[in-house]
């Protein structure tokens, strides 16, 4: 059974009488939904996942955000938050997301995983709050790149540069999916390499190699300022300060979402998804960590430009940590390489996060939880409609016509983090509900096609980190109260809350019980599927270089 048919995988598994009529049923109507909305295709392959993954998120929040944090907290707060984060909240959550959707590499998994092992009702939230927090992040990438833009001072209302972004990003996703891989992937290297060059520049320079020549080294990280005092003093203000940027990195450093939702565009998912899995952690965490240990060393967190930089409405490489410590240091003429480099940076981030807003769209209508129109897809495998929505939520970004672009930007960045934390949150719990399925009805983890390490100790830290980080969110809102601040920091938890009452009240679910948990609706076509992969010699590099890039990736 071929690529159209995977919509089989789509389960209604409490209201069926037997699994024979469900999967009968199932299949019928996944042919009649391709038959008149068409389907997305397997286009994208490890290497592209890979570089969504790692690089996706990669927007101006590391190149020119992390300032901010860095002057609250200081430079040791800042690198310990960006290894802590990731390591006790993204890994589980990688992790889990991964052993089940290898399973299991059907097009919205992760949101029919949810409902199959926890309660619809806890899928459709989950899936609502994915979309809602992915479109407020492609929002805020669009108002940073406005915000970029107005580095060169140039006489052009702001709102110009929104239109351009989101004609750019329809144009790359409308297209076959394997363009958007493409788009993306040389999107993603550029900002890898960025980040490569300013640590590169970083190292040579602490060293003496600058026109000063300064060996300079750890020198900002002398005299108490490795970690600053914030909202209070002592003890508690540096515990405060950690806080803040641990916040920020949940903003920053991107989930296992990309590896999800590109679970039925990937081709030989069962070979692919553990192999992104794995290592996709671990080289990203080693550009994030690289590049705050980075911007900690060349630039200092006491600097005045950087203190008031964001608060003051300053634009673009102004803001940026890394171009003050270049200007600090002499060199002249990078400025504006390295405020193109971010600009791309932005770009690339809003561009990825068009993509996984309209696929979570077009999931959620493959589950019946949102209007078929959205199954509409074109020709080539493009969810035409979705993407189109998506757009046009992104044209809330023209408030920047009448507001500072920074000020927008902060405003979707609250937005968004509160969303992705509940998100990240809720995927942990659903492979928390499969174990607990697994175990009731006597399936062995070891029979998996791939089984997840650490489990399951690493998702109860997850969790537990998850719900830390949504109560730390806006700390900083209450004492004096900030009502917007307020509002932006926490909407997220109303929505996510909202969103499970209203499918629980209209649906009238109930949570599904361990021995009742559909393990096996769809398996058979996508392992009719993944066969094709598995032939030897099928989806395998030929060339000596193919080989080698594989071997990296």
């Amino acid at each position: 059974m071929g690529v159209l048919d995977i919509e089989a995988t789509i389960s209604k598994a409490p209201q069926a009488n037997s699994d024979s009529e469900r999967d009968v049923g199932e299949v019928v109507e996944a042919n009649e939904i391709t038959r008149k909305y068409g389907t997305t295709q397997r286009g994208l392959s490890g290497r592209h996942v890979q570089l969504m993954a790692i690089a996706g998120a990669i927007g101006t929040g590391l190149f020119v955000g992390i300032g901010n944090s860095l002057s609250k907290a200081g430079p040791l707060s800042v690198l310990l938050a960006y290894i802590i984060y990731p390591t006790l909240f993204i890994w589980p959550c990688n992790m889990c997301v991964a052993e089940m959707a290898t399973h299991l590499p059907i097009r919205g998994s992760i949101y029919e995983f949810a409902s199959r092992y926890v309660d619809p009702a806890f899928g459709f939230a989950l899936g609502w709050t994915y979309f809602f927090a992915s479109s407020m992040l492609y929002c805020a990438e669009i108002s940073a790149v406005a915000t970029v833009m107005e580095y060169w001072n140039l006489d052009v209302n702001p709102a110009v540069w929104v239109a351009l972004v989101i004609v750019v990003c329809v144009f790359l996703n409308v297209f076959a999916v394997k363009w958007y891989g493409e788009s993306e992937f040389i999107f993603g290297c550029t900002k890898l390499l960025l980040i490569i060059g300013l640590c590169l520049l970083t190292f040579i320079t602490m060293l003496g190699g600058n026109p000063k020549h300064d060996r300079y080294g750890f020198r900002y990280w002398d005299h108490g300022n490795a970690m600053h005092e914030y909202y209070t003093t002592g003890v508690t203000g540096n515990f405060l300060g950690f806080w803040s940027v641990i916040t920020y990195a949940a903003f920053s450093v991107a989930g296992p979402d990309m590896i999800a939702l590109a679970t039925g565009e990937i081709r030989n998912p069962r070979r692919n998804i553990p192999r992104v899995a794995r290592m996709v952690f671990f080289r990203s965490i080693g550009f994030y960590v690289m590049g705050v240990l980075g911007v900690g060393i060349i630039c200092s967190s006491r600097d005045s430009r950087l203190l008031g930089a964001i608060q003051d409405g300053a634009a673009g490489s102004a803001a940026s940590p890394w171009v003050i410590g270049i200007t600090n240091l002499g060199i002249n003429g990078l400025a504006s390489l390295v405020n193109v480099l971010i600009l791309l940076s932005g770009w690339s981030c809003g561009n990825a996060y068009l993509y996984s807003a309209s696929r979570t769209l077009y999931s959620l209508a493959l589950d019946r939880q949102a209007p078929r129109l959205f199954l509409k897809c074109t020709k080539a495998g493009n969810p035409i409609y979705a993407v189109m929505t998506v757009s046009l939520i992104g044209c809330i970004t023209f408030l920047v016509a009448s507001n500072a672009a920074v000020t927008v930007f902060d405003w979707f960045v609250s937005l968004c983090t509160c969303g992705f934390v509940i998100s990240y949150l809720f995927m942990i719990c659903t492979w928390i509900g499969w174990n607990r399925g697994l175990k009731a009805q006597g399936i062995s983890r070891d029979s998996l096609h791939w089984k997840a390490p650490l489990m399951p100790y690493a998702a109860y830290v997850g969790v537990v980190m998850g719900c830390l980080v949504l109560l730390f969110l806006g700390f900083d809102v209450f004492v004096p109260f900030d009502v917007k601040g307020f509002v932006t920091s926490y909407f997220g938890l109303a929505f996510a809350a909202f969103v499970y009452i209203l499918w629980k009240v209209v649906k009238r679910t109930k949570p599904v019980k361990p021995a009742d948990m559909d393990f096996w609706s769809g398996k058979e076509e996508v392992d009719a599927e993944c066969s094709i992969w598995e032939v030897d010699g099928v989806d395998k590099p030929t060339t000596f270089m193919g080989r080698i890039w594989d071997k990296m990736w």
